[in-house]
């Protein structure tokens, strides 16, 4: 999408919906975008990685940089396309954001405000929605990928099969490496080490699982891990909520939906 703010618009809000399993096609703009969906997951490919963005999270997308989007499930896309001169200085990458309530709401205003034009409060409501942005907490939902072709032929064997069990020891025998200079690799390139790079991507594995309604075990044993509460505790440990408080909470919030009679705005 190419979009041209007028000169006196920090901010575009759009509403989108698409059909599972959709894909947009590798783009860029000028904006930087805070790309969130109430329903449905997202998955973001640059370059440089990929970012999973389950529901009630949302992504962010500096200025200029390509990338194409995948659709999982039925998703409600609500969007901003921010200027890049009024972009918060603290979010330069790309990255996963949790969204608060707040902001969430603030969305769902702009996108109504918007087709009213001459609405006097909309400059301040974007002043807002652009300071609480800035306060998001990052969620470790990334999954940079190498260009040291050893880590590559690791990285590209964990994406086919997440519950491989290998060690840095067992990958050093097959891609002719050591271990130690391995582990160097993978913090040099990914900024994170082998263990962490492989449970980032088991919960991106993990996250369209739970959302289809997979139970926890049986998401658990297939990413390889020894118990369902091994696989809540990593879980836990990246997202702040273990998975059935996760699901529980997406639960509530679709309820609530139906009972204001909010649905069609697809928040």
């Amino acid at each position: 999408m190419r979009l041209k703010l007028p000169d006196n618009q920090r901010l575009a809000a759009i509403g989108l919906d698409y059909a599972d399993g959709h894909h947009v096609e590798p783009h860029d703009h000028p904006q930087a975008q805070l790309l969130y969906a109430a329903t449905g997951l997202m998955r973001l490919v640059t370059r440089q990685g990929a970012w999973v963005i389950p529901p009630t999270r949302a992504v962010w997308i500096p200025p200029g940089t390509r990338h194409e989007i995948h659709m999982s499930g039925e998703v409600h896309m609500r969007t901003l396309f921010i200027r890049a001169d009024a972009c918060p200085q603290n979010l330069s990458d790309c990255c996963v954001l949790a969204v608060t309530p707040l902001l969430r709401e603030m969305i769902l205003r702009c996108i109504r405000w918007q087709a009213q034009p001459g609405e006097p409060a909309l400059p301040l409501l974007e002043q807002l929605i652009l300071l609480e942005i800035a306060t998001l907490q990052r969620l470790p939902l990334a999954l940079p990928l190498p260009t040291d072709r050893r880590l590559r032929a690791i990285c590209k064997a964990l994406l086919r099969h997440p519950e491989h069990p290998h060690t840095l020891e067992d990958w050093g025998q097959q891609v002719g490496a050591s271990s130690r200079t391995l582990a160097r690799l993978f913090r040099q390139e990914l900024g994170m080490s082998y263990q962490e790079w492989r449970q980032q991507l088991r919960l991106t594995e993990a996250l369209p699982r739970l959302l289809a309604g997979e139970n926890v075990q049986s998401v658990a044993t297939a990413l390889g891990y020894a118990s369902g509460r091994a696989f809540s505790a990593m879980f836990r440990r990246l997202l702040g909520e273990n998975p059935r408080e996760y699901l529980q909470a997406l639960s509530q919030l679709s309820t609530l939906k139906h009972q204001t009679g909010r649905i069609s705005d697809a928040d």
